[in-house]
């Protein structure tokens, strides 16, 4: 069995130009996001591990934030995920795969979590 790293932002919301609610109202739309990303850990982690051996948590947030091109209408929150995914990919050669869940926000009636998951691969 091979040892995994995973490291996670949850729950992160931002405001995303998606979907009917922002073709039809011209105005963004809420999204939550967790983001995983699967990297290859060191043999072992000790308390005077550098930074570097790991990667920062704020580029996950920064994927589904600042790296989203303003003024963009995505039509599908899966072609946001892609680029939260390629975002990602671009910025470290060691991460493996990535995982996007976007919730729409705007859209709940009744507390439901209404949205996507996607997985993708290094190739």
């Amino acid at each position: 069995m091979t040892d995994s790293l995973i490291l996670e932002i949850a729950d992160f919301e931002q405001d995303v130009l998606t979907g009917i609610y922002s073709e039809e109202t011209g105005k963004p739309q809420p999204l939550r996001f967790t983001i995983s990303v699967a990297l290859a850990p060191i043999a072992h982690y000790t308390p005077d591990t550098p930074l570097a051996a790991s990667k920062n948590y704020m580029d996950l947030k920064f994927a589904a934030s600042q790296a989203l091109p303003e003024g963009v209408h995505f039509t599908l929150i899966e072609a946001v995920a892609d680029h939260v995914c390629d975002t990602l990919f671009l910025q470290d050669a060691r991460i493996s795969a990535v995982t996007v869940k976007i919730v729409k926000l705007a859209i709940a009636e009744a507390g439901e979590k209404i949205g996507i998951t996607l997985t993708r691969h290094r190739r």
